[in-house]
């Protein structure tokens, strides 16, 4: 007979997990221990915190970086080191400000060049692994 341990981390890592601001989660989230069953659970059938929260924030910074289509580099070149709102995220997009329009440029030739790279490497022919 197997036993099976229970897997755990920090909330830190499940707010991660979830895409979620920790700070904005409630207290026994942020306080407690998160199983890897609790974590499937929460993400199968989110509770209206969670449901709330990602619908309409604080979002973490690589959340608010993907809504605005930058790095979260750019979020800090462009001086966005807080959380944003679902409203802020979209105020901004209406705004459109240079250095946001700028860091999403930067964005695509990032992923045109990284692409390239990619495309370049699995072009080069490997050698046969030695028995």
């Amino acid at each position: 007979m197997t036993r099976r341990t229970l897997q755990t981390m920090k909330p830190a890592t499940a707010a991660k997990k979830l895409g979620v601001y920790l700070e904005a989660t409630p207290t026994e989230f942020r306080e407690g221990v998160v199983s890897r069953d609790e974590l499937n659970a929460l993400q199968a059938d989110p509770p209206e915190w969670l449901r709330e929260l990602r619908r309409n924030g604080p979002h973490p910074r690589s959340v608010v970086a993907a809504k605005l289509r930058v790095s979260i580099s750019g979020l800090v070149r462009g001086g966005v080191t807080d959380p944003l709102t679902t409203e802020q995220i979209e105020a901004l997009k209406a705004d459109n400000p240079d250095w946001l329009q700028r860091e999403r440029t930067t964005q695509v030739e990032a992923r045109k060049e990284s692409a390239r790279l990619k495309a370049a490497a699995e072009s080069i022919p490997r050698r046969p692994k030695r028995a």
